[in-house]
């Protein structure tokens, strides 16, 4: 994170002022605002540059840098990342790896993250019936344990036919 501007770094002839507790000093002079942050004993820091008016807050500079960290870093830790998992079946995939693959799956979907089901499709076998084929991709969606949506429907690719499915409320 940059340092923000403080004091005579400051740029901007009028701001927005706000008092170490809070307070709201309204729109002054760049001048006023530094002779009030001197009468205090702290710094003058620029918290909104691009604001019209800019804002600055009178307030010492390491406790805000502090502050500032401490909440990236509470942001930063809440955020999780969805990924697209993949697993792929064949139309003769047998019962028990279908099992291992749906448990699998649930356990990617019971983290958050979003599955892609790739039915693969060698040869001739992508000119088979399409109804024939949502039938085979559901012998796995049936074995999942964790509720679950279509994020997009079964749709033919190059390879076979591709589901995307993502935690939900369905089973």
């Amino acid at each position: 994170m940059s340092t923000p501007r403080t004091n005579h770094q400051i740029r901007s002839n009028e701001l927005r002022v706000i008092g170490p507790a809070g307070e709201n000093y309204g729109v002054i002079s760049l001048a006023d605002a530094l002779k009030k942050a001197s009468e205090l004993g702290l710094d003058l820091i620029e918290i909104s540059p691009n604001a019209i008016p800019p804002v600055a807050k009178i307030g010492d500079l390491g406790k805000f840098m502090y502050e500032e960290n401490k909440k990236a870093k509470a942001a930063k830790g809440k955020s999780h990342s969805v990924e697209v998992k993949t697993i792929q079946v064949k139309l003769g995939t047998g019962d028990h790896d279908l099992s291992l693959k749906a448990r699998k799956a649930s356990e990617w979907l019971a983290e958050g993250n979003r599955i892609k089901l790739d039915l693969f499709l060698p040869g001739r076998a992508k000119y088979l019936d399409e109804k024939f084929l949502r039938e085979r991709m559901d012998r796995l969606m049936k074995l999942l344990t964790v509720p679950y949506n279509i994020a997009s429907a079964p749709v033919k690719s190059p390879k076979g036919m591709t589901v995307i499915l993502e935690r939900g409320t369905k089973k």
